[in-house]
């Protein structure tokens, strides 16, 4: 077992990127930057950081974008303030980075919670999306629908949600033993193979940066928790909107947290082009399981 607490400063992993500090919607949010071009955002998802776009800054980059991967809110190198993991704070955070990078719009790819917030982002600030594109993440209202309809499925699945909500002893779970839960469950709901042994390291490494236990935890406690309170009526009625970006979802036939029948549907709620993609074999982190062909769908949609 890791004696030492790691530092927020040890994500900031060496590589063709730089790293810089952004102040986006009130907090600073630690950014990896790579490229020139046109904008590409990657929002990673939990219990991750930044670094899993690693295969994917370096080949968007050389596709001719500008690349940059965010620390979300509460993660890694940046702000862990204590509130603002609402879909509403979180996908302003997002808005707002785009307009701090001096850019008009960007490409949004997201994964799970980055995904999320690809969806609400697309919606709220539709001015600043100019694509959308989401790994192992349905629709929202997708995915209340499917907890609901299909208890022994998509509930089953999510009942992890619940063991969130208990005050600190999620926490303390998180982060025990070097953070062991996190391995747990990148292996539960990762493909064959995975994670390898320096993704474990490095994710079990970041969980264990104070604040970030709690803070990605809160993300999962608004979400459950709005469910009965007005303002999880009025996230519901913002994403009734019709979707009016072109939209690529990917997803992976082995994903165990997010049932791939639970995000086949989603595309009712795009307006615009959407386009389906479903990898046999491969589980909810598409983007590190299968980095090449994840890059080629991508380059060849963004040149599309």
């Amino acid at each position: 077992m890791e004696d030492t607490v790691p530092e927020p400063g040890s994500v900031l992993i060496d590589g063709p990127w730089r790293h810089r500090d952004v102040s986006a919607n009130g907090t600073r949010l630690h950014i990896a930057e790579i490229g020139r071009g046109p904008l590409v955002l990657l929002l990673h998802g939990f219990p991750q950081f930044w670094w899993a776009w690693r295969h994917q800054l370096t080949a968007l980059a050389a596709a001719g974008y500008r690349v940059v991967a965010p620390d979300l809110r509460g993660y890694g190198a940046s702000d862990k303030p204590p509130r603002g993991y609402d879909a509403f704070t979180l996908s302003d955070d997002v808005a707002g980075l785009i307009r701090a990078l001096g850019e008009r719009d960007a490409v949004i790819v997201g994964h799970d919670w980055g995904g999320l917030l690809g969806w609400t982002t697309a919606i709220r600030h539709p001015a600043v999306v100019r694509r959308l594109a989401v790994l192992a993440m349905p629709h929202p209202l997708r995915l209340r629908h499917q907890i609901a309809v299909d208890p022994r499925g998509q509930g089953a699945a999510s009942r992890y949600l619940l063991g969130f909500q208990l005050p600190w002893r999620p926490e303390r779970g998180l982060v025990t033993g070097d953070a062991a839960q996190v391995g747990a469950l990148l292996r539960d709901w990762g493909g064959v193979g995975y994670p390898g042994e320096e993704e474990e390291r490095r994710y079990r490494a970041a969980m264990r940066i104070p604040g970030v236990a709690h803070s990605s935890l809160e993300y999962h406690r608004w979400i459950f928790r709005s469910l009965f309170r007005p303002d999880g009526a009025r996230f519901a009625n913002v994403l009734r909107r019709s979707l009016r970006v072109d939209t690529l979802q990917i997803h992976g036939a082995a994903d165990r947290c997010f049932l791939p029948s639970t995000a086949q549907g989603s595309g009712r709620y795009v307006s615009a082009s959407y386009s389906w993609r479903l990898h046999d074999g491969v589980g909810h982190f598409p983007h590190e399981e299968i980095p090449d062909v994840i890059n080629a769908e991508l380059t060849a949609w963004l040149e599309s």
